[in-house]
């Protein structure tokens, strides 16, 4: 990282104040304005901090504009075309690549601490059967702190690391658990034989009954929605994390947080509202009415999974997921017309000037609330397979975080537009 010097005077006073210029990387160089509350008495105001950089990282890069999104300085289209879930997963917590030794030993770690305590299955007897799964999800990741107390020494390395392992471990299994209480079936254990992506697909769909043979192209394509999502910069779940992580909270409270976060229909539960906006269109003949809605600015209807915030011309996640689900929906030859629907939508949207001429492509949710469903798995699930891709960016950038000997505990200033001050008035006088 590079530094230059800038300098911001007020014309009303005449004070000024030096502001550090810092060039990274990649992207946009940033001005560090934590000295001008001092120097000239101001703050600065960014509702959602949206051009604000919370933090260094140098996890994950994002180019919005280009469609560009690095992990470690490598492309999502080489990770996915040539990784697997977990070695993504020691890129992001590690910062390298591993070597064969390497990804044996980190699998190995993680394929065998994917059991959770016994008692934790008393905890998801406390949830009503139609609790959702993601509500249980942050109630049994938070409670994980009550078992593994004795390793939270937030200044060991060592121990950070175990509960980094710990989270990308169990969280499959919880989420398994909330899905198999959710249906009243039970929890079935995880299996040391399976990837990560199989053992998740085996822990769901499994009953002790029978026997159960994981689909290769249904975990070919779990793994390749969890490469996608396993990190994206500072977004609302990982700010959210590195937040709570600030106050020196244990991993797992962080984790729940962020989780929390996720739960969100405006951040993870896109996926989730494509499929509510498809069962309200409801039929192929429907769409040309549809699609005007879309366009009425008057109207409230939104055209879910098309476009992004971020990324303004095309979103690089959903051009790699697009072709796997193509595969998905012939290799289950499902008669459900949502998924007739859903492509349908996609080939009149993309036929469309309007939302051509806006950028508003297809995204990555658009294709993996598709997906989920025609591999069997519930809408409630949705955001919950979210959440398990997402751990391993979480705890990445909870560790860098923790690893950062600058790190304070957050704490966003405001712009008060309230009352001025004033007198208590006793109430006979009000």
């Amino acid at each position: 990282m590079s530094t230059e010097t800038l300098t911001l005077t007020d014309n009303t006073t005449g004070n000024s104040s030096e502001l550090n210029l810092l060039r990274g990387t990649l992207g946009n160089p940033t001005i560090e304005v934590k000295g001008i509350p001092g120097d000239l008495g101001y703050f600065t105001h960014d509702p959602s901090f949206g051009t604000t950089a919370s933090c260094e990282s140098d996890i994950t890069f994002i180019d919005g504009d280009k469609g560009v999104l690095l992990y470690r300085g490598y492309p999502i289209e080489q990770l996915a075309e040539n990784s697997d879930y977990l070695e993504t997963a020691y890129l992001l917590i590690h910062g390298e690549l591993p070597t064969g030794q390497e990804y044996k030993e980190f699998s190995t770690i993680i394929r065998r601490h994917t059991m959770i305590n016994e008692s934790l299955k008393s905890f998801f007897n406390g949830f009503n059967y139609n609790a959702h799964p993601m509500s249980m999800m942050m109630g049994v990741v938070g409670s994980l702190a009550a078992f593994y107390h004795e390793g939270l020494n937030m200044n060991d390395r060592e121990h950070l690391m175990i509960s980094a392992h710990r989270l990308i471990s169990k969280l499959p299994t919880i989420a398994a658990a909330c899905y198999k209480h959710s249906i009243g079936e039970p929890i079935v254990y995880p299996r040391n034989d399976l990837d990560y992506c199989e053992n998740i697909l085996h822990m769901m769909f499994s009953v002790p009954c029978e026997e159960y043979k994981v689909s290769p192209l249904a975990a070919k394509a779990l793994n390749l929605l969890f490469i996608l999502h396993a990190d994206h910069e500072q977004n609302a779940s990982t700010s959210t994390v590195r937040l709570v992580g600030s106050t020196g909270a244990n991993p797992f409270a962080c984790i729940s947080a962020g989780i929390a976060a996720l739960w969100g229909p405006a951040h993870g539960g896109a996926n989730e509202a494509v499929l509510e906006m498809l069962a309200e269109i409801g039929s192929v003949d429907k769409i040309p009415k549809y699609l005007a809605k879309a366009k009425d600015k008057d109207d409230p209807f939104k055209l879910m999974g098309f476009g992004h915030r971020v990324y303004k011309n095309f979103d690089p996640r959903a051009t790699l997921i697009r072709k796997v689900c193509y595969e998905v929906l012939e290799e289950t030859g499902t008669d459900d017309p949502m998924f007739e629907l859903a492509m349908k939508l996609e080939e009149a949207a993309l036929a469309d000037s309007y939302f051509v001429e806006r950028k508003l492509y297809p995204n990555v949710d658009f294709y993996s609330g598709v997906i989920y469903k025609a591999l069997g798995i519930p809408t409630s699930m949705f955001t919950v397979m979210f959440a398990l891709a997402r751990t391993s960016g979480w705890v990445s950038h909870w560790l860098e975080m923790m690893g950062d000997t600058s790190t304070r505990i957050g704490r966003p200033r405001q712009l008060y537009t309230g009352a001025p001050l004033r007198d208590y008035l006793s109430m006979e006088k009000r």
